[in-house]
């Protein structure tokens, strides 16, 4: 699962120019995928459907947001 349990962040396409193409107009570099940073997080006061302390992927924002920590 590439995508945040809480804020449901995920993948999205992004890039298309190179610095060079800003310049001169030539030479696109074609998009790129971007992935959201998640990391593994225990959950505390059973959230959803997962019991308490289960372990999910969130996302760094609601990590350092301690989303993760309100039940």
């Amino acid at each position: 699962m590439k995508q945040c349990y809480i804020c449901a962040k995920g993948s999205r396409m992004a890039g298309g120019y190179s610095n060079r193409v800003r310049a001169t107009k030539f030479n696109p570099t074609g998009m790129v995928r971007k992935y959201p940073n998640l990391q593994w997080a225990r959950l505390v006061g059973g959230q959803a459907s997962l019991p308490r302390g289960g372990r999910v992927k969130l996302c760094t924002r609601c990590l350092k947001k301690s989303r993760h920590l309100i039940g």
